[in-house]
């Protein structure tokens, strides 16, 4: 049996053996999956858009810089309405859903656009657009479906298997195209067929329903869109992430830089993902259950540390080899990723209410991708103006002072439970009868 020694009674206690209590729940696993072969389909596109864009087609940096940024803004916002939607009855998982399969069908509208700048913008709108209806349910059905001392590794093991897919997705781009000599329609019609895989799969074996656990110290609240607004907690998480996305950036920019810097082939650029991808992979799972245990605000601000190394590696003076440049860059972005995105979901997740979950989530993520969309078009227009080097520069000292709005604005214990190693967070002993 177990004797609890004195403490709160609204806070569970992570289990200390292993068990069912460490195992982690199949609904995470099943979306796990969906998500791993979503990002297959569309980390194939992602990972020659770019080059197809600037190089392909001509675009300045100012004009991919401010269509990326303009298709994200647009989804953030769309991402409300599915939050929105799947905490109004709708549900979480037939909103997810359509999400997916917009996603899937922007593939045909790639297809069929051929050279036309306008119908390849249409065609990543809808992708955009059905990337932020899923988003926001999908992480909402994570946070329900795990106990909330155990989110940091429910968020790294569905993370770890979207960054599968991430890793692959390229690999699969560079193949074809090798393949086809350089055919982007194959591309296109594999990305299709692939992405259809992933919504039959979350139509099989993601459960429509899940119950949530409850919250450690929230009150039922009415629910209402912005409601998370209301808690203080929230409204700090959502203003550092905010500022934070707002010197964050993007990625594709990032890799840009790497190929003019090291003036490679342009029929290797597909590739640059992979490092990143590879060590999200390795460190997700880990760096989960380290903010499980020490608390997720540190983990969340020393992500962004490493996104400052990239910046800094960018403008170091490296000679040599190429991979003295490459590796650096490429591990320290997988650690922005693997000590952020899910660890962020995690610290939020508690605060908000269950039947508000999925509004209150797409209220960060939209905050979060508006900044970055703002921080996209703004680093093309100074690269455009000034040039690379003064506009990493720039992005430098932005990051160094939301970097500082962010320790001060971060709430060390927003779920309102005392962490493990505080005084008076005691755990329960097991003993025998």
């Amino acid at each position: 049996m177990y004797l609890a020694t004195t403490g709160r009674r609204d806070t569970p206690a992570p289990p200390r053996t292993g068990g069912a209590g460490r195992r982690v729940p199949g609904t995470v696993l099943a979306l796990g999956a969906v998500s791993l072969v979503t990002d297959i389909s569309s980390e194939m596109v992602t990972a020659v858009l770019p080059l197809y864009l600037v190089l392909g087609l001509g675009l300045s940096p100012l004009q991919f810089g401010f269509l990326d940024g303009l298709f994200n803004g647009a989804a953030a916002v769309v991402r409300l309405l599915g939050g929105y939607a799947a905490d109004r009855g709708r549900g979480h998982k037939r909103v997810a859903g359509l999400g997916y399969a917009l996603s899937a069908l922007s593939r045909i509208g790639l297809l069929l656009a051929g050279g036309a700048t306008a119908g390849i913008a249409a065609a990543l709108a809808t992708d955009r657009v059905g990337k932020g209806i899923r988003t926001a349910p999908r992480d909402a059905l994570i946070t329900l479906s795990s106990p909330p001392e155990a989110l940091g590794r429910s968020f790294g093991v569905h993370r770890a298997m979207d960054t599968t897919g991430a890793l692959l997705g390229p690999l699969a781009a560079f193949a074809l195209l090798w393949a086809t000599a350089d055919a982007y329609d194959a591309v296109f019609v594999v990305s299709f067929c692939v992405g259809l895989l992933g919504v039959l799969l979350l139509v099989l074996y993601v459960p429509g329903h899940q119950p949530a656990p409850a919250p450690p110290i929230q009150a039922p609240r009415r629910r209402k869109a912005f409601t998370a607004l209301c808690d203080p907690a929230f409204r700090r998480i959502l203003a550092a992430a905010s500022l934070l996305g707002a010197a964050t950036v993007g990625d594709a920019f990032v890799y840009l830089l790497l190929q003019r810097r090291l003036d490679l082939p342009v029929s290797w650029f597909p590739l640059l993902p992979l490092g990143a991808a590879a060590c999200y992979l390795l460190l997700a799972v880990p760096a989960g259950r380290i903010a499980d245990r020490v608390g997720r605000r540190l983990p969340f601000l020393y992500g962004h540390l490493a996104l400052l190394g990239v910046y800094a590696t960018l403008l170091a003076p490296v000679g040599g080899p190429a991979l003295l440049l490459l590796v650096p860059v490429l591990a320290l972005l997988g650690v922005f990723y693997a000590t952020t995105d899910g660890v962020l979901m995690a610290l939020a997740g508690p605060v908000l209410p269950a039947d508000g979950r999925a509004g209150g989530l797409a209220v960060l993520q939209t905050g979060q991708a508006l900044a970055r969309m703002l921080a996209a078009a703004g680093f093309g227009a100074a690269w455009t103006l000034w040039g690379p080097g003064p506009a990493l520069w720039a992005a430098v000292s932005a990051l160094l002072l939301a970097l500082a709005g962010g320790w001060a604005l971060l709430p060390r214990n927003p779920s309102g439970a005392p962490a493990p190693e505080e005084p008076g967070a005691q755990i329960p002993e097991r003993r025998t009868a």
